[in-house]
């Protein structure tokens, strides 16, 4: 039987699920200290126990972003605070290469609040 995690990722539709899949593993790559986890009905990477950015599907834009925990506290300006008061999304165009070295500069930033 499968995790919700893997469940979640396989039920998408080309190319949102080759996408996410892509960040998927590259938020686990960045630190071995990263663990996933479900969460609010979603995928979640903690850092030591610690939530700090989840993967996600913009209901308006029908784009998968990165949710990033700690938003308010990160300096880039790709990233969109929409409504929300803390988190931050970077949107991620399935369809286009996606931008690592953006999201790596990115993911660091979140990471260095944590350590």
């Amino acid at each position: 039987m499968l995790r919700p995690n893997d469940s979640w990722f396989l039920e998408k539709e080309e190319p949102v699920k080759s996408c996410l899949q892509y960040l998927r593993t590259f938020i686990m790559a960045m630190d071995e200290n990263i663990t996933e986890s479900w969460q609010y009905g979603m995928p979640f990477f903690c850092y030591k126990g610690k939530r700090f950015c989840y993967l996600w599907i913009h209901k308006q834009y029908a784009k998968p972003y990165l949710g990033i925990v700690e938003g308010k506290r990160i300096s880039s300006r790709d990233l969109l605070s929409e409504k929300r008061s803390q988190m931050k999304i970077l949107l991620v165009d399935p369809e286009k290469d996606i931008p690592v070295q953006k999201i790596r500069q990115i993911l660091k930033q979140v990471l260095n609040l944590y350590k």
